[in-house]
């Protein structure tokens, strides 16, 4: 055996030795956790995140003993482009791998959000920016985008009524375009049932008439029971070319609505301005619930033309003018003289 031979095996023996024993750093790095506080920490995946910014960011924070290792890791397991975007919860004594299968098979953190029965789009976007979920422009701007309208198949021209009021969750990098098909899909789900849409055909009613005044009753009550007998009192009006004189809508048409509605309001010339213009407004004020799109297409069967807030929640309902004037000056001028 030649002396070359030797020394060309021994190095080769050594080169194996040293692969091994990096090998196996790497995999005690990779596998074992820092230790220390188990206090679960929230580590953020940003969208376009590459392998190496997460890697370390973990390191820097205590999660993972070397960054290199996690990348070698996540390479052997054929996971490095699977890592998913949003929030996660490790702690240090999660070994590596663990942190790595959270990341690339766990769920992102789930934020609630419940947007009440009612709520205008305007509404809705600040409450997203507020949670950190989107941007209040930039939710207001895309439902306001004809190209994304027209993307629903609604044959509608704005978005409003047809953001379903629910408690929804989404991780803190959903998009907002995900979150608009997630509420459109929701009202889709719930009101676009086949007895649904028979009932607004029986009543003579498109479905965007009907979402548009179940807005309507929508903002005029809070209380469940009330909602089929307001309901009455606007059909009776439609049936009788009544103006409806509802003052949710002379709100939704002033641009800076300061929470004082005053008489040269009521002038406003606005299509939704039902104090000026007759039949429905445009579309909806708002978001209504499913408990008022059912109150639209089930009005209680009365003569009601008139009602008046009983400054408790609840109305005075009336079937002609001097009751109705009665009752305004019972309820709402009583009230003025007392303030």
């Amino acid at each position: 055996m030649s002396l070359r031979f030797l020394k060309k095996t021994r190095s080769l023996v050594v080169l194996a030795l040293a692969v091994i024993f990096l090998c196996g750093g790497y995999f005690f790095n990779a596998t074992r956790a820092p230790g220390g506080d188990a206090s679960p920490v929230i580590v953020e995946v940003a969208p376009g995140s590459p392998l190496g910014r997460i890697a370390g960011q973990l390191a820097d924070r205590g999660l993972i003993k070397n960054a290199r290792a996690f990348q070698a890791l996540a390479y052997l397991r054929r996971v490095q482009n699977q890592i998913q975007v949003g929030e996660f919860e490790v702690s240090p004594v999660m070994p590596a791998d663990h942190i790595l299968l959270q990341l690339t098979r766990g769920h992102s953190i789930q934020h609630p959000i419940t947007i009440p029965e009612g709520h205008r789009i305007t509404e809705i976007a600040a409450a997203l920016e507020e949670k950190g979920l989107a941007s209040r422009d930039s939710f207001i701007q895309m439902t306001r985008d004809a190209k994304v309208i027209d993307s629903f198949g609604l044959g509608v021209d704005s978005l409003e009524g047809y953001l379903f009021p629910e408690t929804y969750h989404f991780s803190k990098f959903t998009s907002e375009r995900t979150i608009l098909n997630v509420m459109v899909a929701t009202f889709r789900e719930r009101v676009m049932k086949p007895e649904v849409l028979d009932r607004a055909q029986a009543m003579n009613l498109t479905l965007h008439q009907a979402v548009t005044l179940a807005s309507l009753i929508e903002k005029e009550t809070g209380m469940e029971e009330e909602r089929p007998r307001i309901s009455s009192v606007f059909h009776n009006r439609l049936k009788l070319n009544m103006k409806l004189q509802t003052d949710p809508t002379v709100i939704y048409a002033l641009e800076n609505f300061d929470g004082n509605l005053r008489k040269k309001d009521l002038f406003i010339d606005s299509p939704y301005n039902t104090y000026r213009y007759r039949g429905l407004p445009p579309g909806p004020i708002a978001n209504p619930g499913l408990k008022s799109i059912l109150a639209a297409l089930t009005p209680e069967e009365t003569d009601y033309l008139f009602f008046v807030s009983r400054q408790d929640g609840s109305h005075q309902f009336s079937t002609n003018l001097p009751d109705h004037n009665r009752a305004v000056s019972k309820y709402q001028l009583k009230s003025v003289r007392r303030s």
